[in-house]
This record gives C-alpha cells, structure tokens and sequence, in this order.
C-alpha cells in the first residue's frame, strides 16, 4: 500500500463526519444550540485560548492526572511485583482485587465524593482506582511469564530477592510492564475528566459540564476535541519513552 493511498484510508472517516458536519448545520434545520457550525467552534475555540481559560483548564487537570498516575505506578508495580514473586501474597490480594475491577470506575465515584468530598484528593483517589489495575495486571502477567527454569537457577545461585528480581523477572516482566503504564495513563486521562464532570470547579472536564448547564455546544465540542488531542499526544509520548526504554524490540522488529 503506498503512502499517499494510507493517507486517505486514514481520512476518509473524519473527512465524512466533516463533510456530513457542514451539511447538516447548512441545509437542514437545526438549532445551533444543539449543532453549531464549524465557524462557531472555531470561534469558541479562539474565546477560550484569548481569554486564557483553556491553557489554565489543561493545565489543572494534566497535574491532576500526573498526580494520580505517579501513586497508581508506585502501588499498581509494587503489588503486582509482590503477588507475582509471593504465591502467598498472591492469595491475600488475588481474590478481592479481582472482585473490586469488577466495579465500573464511574461507580466509585460518588462514594469516593462522599468519603473525600470535591477537593484535590478525591480526584486522585479517582485516578489512582483507574490506573491501578491496568498497571497491576500486566506487572503481576509479566512477572509470572517469566520462565521457571530461570527462576529455579536463580535458587540454585542463592541469589537475594533484590538480585532475582532486577536479573531474572524485571527483563521478561518489562515489556508487560509498560504496557500497563500505557494503558494506565490513558485510563488515568479519562477517569480525571470524569471525575471533573461530576465534582469539580476547575478541568477541562469541569468546562465540559459547564458549557454544557449554559446550552454552549460550540464550546462542549471544543473541549471533547481538546480531551482528544491531549489524550493522543500523552499516548505518543509514553510510546516514545518506552521505545527509548527498550531499544532491542525496535531491533527485534527490524530482523
């Protein structure tokens, strides 16, 4: 497939919701309030980064989510390194961890306002629930991918648990573990917004809910586009990161 014919394969479904956009808001009659034409949106868009309230939306709820994720790494790694090296912690965690990840995120959310209230720590709270079992998960996968025989080698060299972590499972654990950051951080961006949308008076998720209680469709669709792009640019730069961090499977694929 050459390069010019990926390129519209990769366009052709916003270029139809484009196209039926501008049909839709020109030859039919619909409210604004409910469909604003793309001029409105661009306009919307404009108000906002002139009056600084975008940049500083952005900018709360990016710090919000760092937050979060950096809890969510510490414990969701932690855990799943424990519970795969320890069949015993295994069996403590094992069980009831896997009854809660049944509980759809959104669902904590109201208990989670009431214990916590509206302020800075629920929302954290909100986003380490999210990010933690993605980053649990792969971690506990990866570390019981790792080849017994290895482990068993590990035991004959009388190696210290320090040792047969960071030489035996981290190696094979890795690539698991870092699809776990990634998916993560993605569920860490979308718990963030949700928890704006529902306790907040600060976010880009906060703007949502408020454009939408002041019938501002041009704005809502401003924000939705703008959760989006954040949401791709935090994909490419983990993935830029973890190709940084494992260059041998850019090898690997290269063979």
């Amino acid at each position: 497939m050459n390069k010019t014919k990926a390129i519209l394969l990769r366009t052709l479904i916003p270029l139809g919701v484009i196209a039926a956009w501008l049909y839709a808001t020109h030859f039919m009659d619909i409210s604004q309030s409910i469909l604003p034409r793309i001029s409105g949106v661009k306009d919307g868009f404009v108000e906002l980064v002139k009056s600084g309230t975008l940049q500083k939306d952005i900018s709360i709820s990016i710090l919000r989510v760092i937050r979060g994720y950096f809890f969510s790494i510490l414990t969701g790694v932690l855990l799943g390194t424990l519970m795969g090296m320890s069949s015993s912690v295994y069996k403590i965690f094992h069980g009831s961890l896997t009854t809660i990840r049944q509980i759809p995120n959104i669902a904590w959310i109201p208990l989670i306002i009431l214990w916590f209230g509206i302020k800075e720590l629920s929302k954290t709270v909100i986003i380490v629930m999210a990010a933690f079992f993605p980053i649990m998960t792969n971690t506990l996968n990866g570390i019981l991918s790792t080849p017994q025989g290895y482990i068993e080698l590990a035991q004959l060299y009388k190696l210290s648990r320090w040792k047969t972590f960071t030489k035996v499972y981290l190696p094979h654990a890795l690539p698991h573990m870092l699809v776990g950051l990634k998916l993560g951080l993605g569920s860490s961006w979308m718990a963030v917004v949700a928890a704006e949308l529902i306790a907040s008076s600060s976010g880009i998720g906060y703007r949502l809910s408020d454009a939408r209680s002041l019938m501002r469709s041009d704005i809502v669709i401003v924000c939705m586009i703008v959760i989006g792009i954040v949401g791709i640019i935090m994909d490419k730069l983990i993935s830029l990161i973890f190709k940084y961090l494992t260059p041998w499977a850019k090898k690997k694929a290269d063979v």
